[in-house]
């Protein structure tokens, strides 16, 4: 039995690692970026059926926030050449806190879910854009400001703290731009996802 437990301690990290989906091979458009990922387009829609929030503007932020690296996290910080930690505790595709995804999980009682699961981090980022149109009036097609909100924090952005952040409203720039070309690129392959998506579900 002992013997049973080592073998799977050391099967179950490799394991996790050959499941690790890649980041897309070209992030630049989102049509192939869910032709390769199918399973990412059906957990978006069902994110934007959930919270209403248009498919492109989370999936510029999550390009932005972590290059659709499942394991992403702040760079490590050094006092001389010892390692002292990270900058934050965020992780995963949408960079989520860990207290920001306390909240996540207990407000919609996903306590299984994982920054590391696309499908958990795409909905995540579903409910925060949801709850910034709530407390701060955003709209959640407007992937400027949600990514503001969602780098300050609604209390940070309700100060505005990034006024003092040019770099931070340079970024907000690049995600608005890359969230319409998203849009765009979106409306001329969202048919055949669709038909795709269709086809799967009843014959897959």
């Amino acid at each position: 039995m002992h013997l049973f437990k080592k073998i799977i301690t050391l099967i179950f990290p490799i394991t996790l690692i050959a499941c690790a989906t890649p980041p897309p091979k070209n992030p630049e458009n989102i049509c192939d970026i869910f032709f390769e990922n199918r399973d990412w387009y059906s957990a978006s829609k069902e994110m934007q059926e959930r919270w209403g929030t248009p498919i492109h503007v989370p999936i510029a932020i999550m390009y932005q926030e972590s290059s659709f690296k499942h394991d992403a996290a702040p760079p490590m910080q050094y006092f001389w050449f010892i390692p002292i930690g990270r900058a934050s505790d965020a992780y995963g595709y949408a960079q989520a806190r860990d207290m920001t995804w306390s909240d996540y999980q207990r407000e919609t009682g996903n306590n299984w879910s994982s920054r590391d699961d696309f499908d958990d981090a795409i909905d995540f980022m579903g409910w925060f854009t949801s709850k910034t149109h709530k407390i701060n009036g955003v709209s959640k097609w407007d992937a400027y400001g949600q990514y503001l909100n969602y780098h300050e924090g609604w209390t940070g952005y309700k100060r505005k703290s990034y006024n003092k952040k040019a770099w931070l409203v340079k970024v907000s720039r690049k995600v608005d731009v890359r969230a319409k070309k998203y849009a765009t690129q979106l409306k001329g392959c969202q048919e055949d996802l669709d038909s795709s998506w269709l086809w799967r579900l009843f014959y897959a």
